[in-house]
């Protein structure tokens, strides 16, 4: 049972390799999550946002980020997290995804942690809030896990597609 055990571990520490690194830890409902640094632009407070018609529920709208207009994301409808409320914590992370802008309405952000490689799990089969293509792995930092989101795949994904036809 013990060399099991180790095989395992052994090919989860191969996919998650390229995961160590720095990520931007944030909050969605009782959940931490994690994101890469570099993607991050900025953050700031939540605005009001200008709504577009006819998109899905979790694209709250655009904002006017010095001149440029960028799709916000409210991820915590993306990922059915119950009642939504906006109040002083609540925060829009400005991610930079290969050229292309767009902002995620979060809970609040917590830290900039470095995650070693040690620290990194595979995702469990179980059934989670968020569809498990979407996740990096999980990092346990003291007595707290983080589900990594890969948020590229996230924001590039079909539905999304639905927000650049609504916003361009």
């Amino acid at each position: 049972m013990n060399m099991n055990t180790e095989a395992v571990s052994t090919s989860a520490s191969a996919n998650l390799k390229n995961a160590a690194g720095e990520y931007l830890t944030f909050v969605l409902g009782t959940e931490q999550y994690g994101l890469e640094i570099l993607k991050v632009q900025e953050i700031r407070g939540y605005d009001a946002v200008t709504q577009i018609a006819n998109t899905p529920d979790f694209i709250k709208g655009v904002v006017n980020l010095r001149g440029k207009i960028v799709p916000i994301v409210d991820l915590r409808i993306k990922f059915n997290l119950g009642k939504v409320e906006y109040d002083e914590f609540t925060v829009v992370i400005i991610l930079n995804l290969s050229g292309r802008v767009v902002g995620i309405v979060v809970d609040g952000v917590s830290d900039v942690m470095a995650l070693k490689e040690e620290q990194l799990r595979d995702v469990p089969s179980l059934v989670t809030s968020i569809d498990t293509k979407y996740i990096v792995g999980l990092a346990t930092v003291e007595d707290q896990m983080l589900i990594l989101v890969d948020i590229e795949k996230l924001m590039s994904s079909q539905e999304m597609e639905l927000m650049d036809a609504a916003v361009h």
